[in-house]
């Protein structure tokens, strides 16, 4: 399957502001009670605006022009509690809002990391650390502050507009033309332009991945670059990432940005019509200099808030360009199920079968075709074959961590699909070729890998690594249990972490322990004392060893030769030396 996310900015979607909206609003299903505060704080706050115009107009006209000087105090008490009214209004829609957007944030991060860790290792090989890091960190962000900046002021914004709006209209049926018309400029460029800016921002975004990407990767592979003294190659990548960003984020700024100076132009646009057209019907008598002032007033709460949602609907635009990027991370289901278990279990002493497998990576040549053969329970069996031929592809799908292609892999002699991810876990030991280890210490490392409790005191470690037979390599570690462990520092070394992998898989006591090149880091006498370690493992635990080393497959039960994407029984070990000669001198 192919799990691909895009890297390219795809061609945006026109969509009503009514079902973008929705679209984050969905969001914050969990936040309705907080929502109806905001809205509610959100229709005072507009509301007192749009009072306060109508109280000013009639004071000019009824108490200014008549020296009512008890009606200008009392209209003056009046819009100051009217402020007052707004302005705590603006307070509790503000912080509100601002509780919204932290929550939505800290649970859009945890669904986003929780998708991640149901998805496939194909998913991984698929896309880079550096960009999924950045839709966790970096887009999940710009929709925070679009929740707890810019979500209140669109609503602000737009009742405060549709009330302007209507005020204008049965306020002066002279005038309303002249002051809505220009606005029809701003709604059919903001209908054509729209998808333009989202279409920039979406790839300021992506390219900024791209960059995280590439920076994670020279950073992990830093120690070789220093030592082949390519910093030269990857300064010129970097340099490469860092000009598409450079120029993709200017891009986006210019279309952020657009919407303001076109907005400010038809406001200004407005106010001059207006004022020219207003003084004229002054002169004629047809409207009070009150109502005008009234009216300029509304004129402004129409278009003031425009140029406003200039710089709003630009972060509406920057948020819904990271919704897309993180909504095809969350769109993207595993296509490795968990089938039904079967009723009535058989029970037999082959523990491990391959019908008909077939493998291939996405968009890669086929690795495995039509591979047929079984494992039993207490025996070691090797594979063993040129590098790059599939040898680890087998291994990997014995621990499911990919799908067949097509065929079926049976552990325990029923479709290993059937099994849980911890049930399989608990069967399956892997001992990687790299091994992956956390940050922390050995015990650490000991009690994360196998599901122990972290209240185990040292000497029951210790005692379960006696019953393991595991307690001698504990010596290997200068500080025993506390060794500190980096999954890229220098606290321990390769073989040390080798050695580590091993203990972690042994303390899982597994029907099946695969090791891929476990001993390829480690030195004789230490690979010898595995040998005599792996030798005491339960005689029911199946063993299959990858290796290139001769000497690590002589106990071997059986040998697979892995080759040209078939899995071949050598028969014997001469056979499988002619084979691996034969192979290396074809590859």
């Amino acid at each position: 399957m192919n799990y691909q996310l895009s890297n390219t900015a795809e061609k945006g979607k026109k969509e009503p502001i009514l079902r973008s909206l929705q679209k984050l609003v969905s969001l914050m299903s969990g936040e309705r009670k907080n929502l109806i505060i905001t809205g509610i704080s959100v229709i005072f706050s507009s509301g007192t605006t749009l009072l306060a115009p109508i109280i000013i107009g009639s004071t000019i006209d009824h108490a200014i022009s008549k020296w009512d000087y008890q009606l200008i105090l009392t209209n003056a008490a009046l819009l100051f509690l009217i402020y007052c009214i707004g302005w705590i209004a603006s307070y509790i829609q503000t912080k509100t809002m601002g509780g919204v957007g932290r929550r939505t944030l800290f649970l859009l991060r945890n669904q986003l990391f929780t998708k991640i860790q149901e998805l496939p290792i194909a998913f991984f090989n698929q896309n880079k650390t550096g960009d999924l890091i950045s839709r966790i960190n970096n887009d999940t962000d710009k929709l925070n502050q679009f929740f707890a900046q810019a979500f209140t002021q669109f609503l602000s914004n737009f009742f405060l507009i549709a009330g302007s709006g209507i005020f204008i209209v049965f306020l002066s049926p002279e005038l309303w033309w002249a002051a809505l018309l220009p606005a029809l400029i701003i709604l059919l460029a903001t209908e054509m332009l729209s998808p333009w800016v989202q279409r920039k921002n979406l790839a300021s975004l992506q390219s900024t991945g791209g960059m995280s990407g590439e920076i994670q990767e020279s950073l992990a592979n830093f120690k070789v670059i220093t030592a082949f003294n390519r910093m030269d190659y990857f300064t010129q990548k970097f340099e490469e990432y860092n000009n598409r960003n450079y120029t993709a984020s200017i891009q986006a700024g210019i279309a952020s940005n657009i919407f303001t100076p076109l907005y400010t132009f038809v406001s200004n646009l407005a106010q001059l019509i207006v004022l020219v057209f207003g003084i004229y019907l002054i002169m004629k008598g047809d409207i009070t200099i009150g109502l005008f002032i009234s009216f300029q007033f509304y004129l402004n709460n129409f278009y003031s808030p425009l140029r406003q949602l200039a710089s709003v609907w630009s972060s509406l635009q920057l948020a819904l360009a990271s919704l897309d990027r993180i909504m095809e991370v969350l769109s993207k289901k595993s296509d490795m199920k968990i089938l039904p278990a079967p009723k009535n279990p058989i029970s037999s002493d082959v523990i491990l079968e391959f019908r008909d497998v077939s493998f291939g990576y996405p968009d890669g040549k086929t690795v495995l075709k039509n591979v047929n053969f079984s494992m039993k329970k207490w025996k070691t069996y090797a594979l063993v074959g040129p590098t790059g031929w599939g040898k680890t592809t087998t291994a990997s799908l014995i621990a499911r961590l990919y799908d067949p292609t097509t065929g079926i892999v049976l552990l325990e002699w029923q479709d290993i699909r059937t099994f849980d991810a911890a049930s399989r876990a608990g069967k399956v030991g892997f001992i990687l070729q790299e091994p992956f280890l956390f940050t922390g210490t050995v015990r650490e490392n000991i009690l994360y890998g196998n599901d122990l409790s972290t209240d185990m005191t040292d000497d029951q470690i210790k005692k379960l690594l006696d019953d393991m037979w595991l307690l001698e390599l504990l010596e290997k570690f200068d500080a025993g249990l506390d060794t500190q462990v980096s999954t890229s520092g220098e606290s321990i070394s390769l073989g040390q972490k080798q050695l580590l992998a091993f203990m972690r898989a042994i303390l899982k006591s597994p029907d099946i322990l695969i090791l891929d090149e476990a001993t390829a880091n480690i030195d004789t006498v230490t690979e010898e004392l595995l040998e005599s370690m792996l030798a005491k493992l339960p005689k029911t635990t199946t063993k299959v060893i990858i290796a290139h080393r001769l000497n690590t497959i002589d106990n071997a039960d059986e040998i697979f030769f892995v080759n040209g994407g078939s899995v071949t029984n050598t028969g014997s070990m001469q056979n499988a030396l002619d084979m691996i000669l034969h192979g290396k001198r074809e590859s």
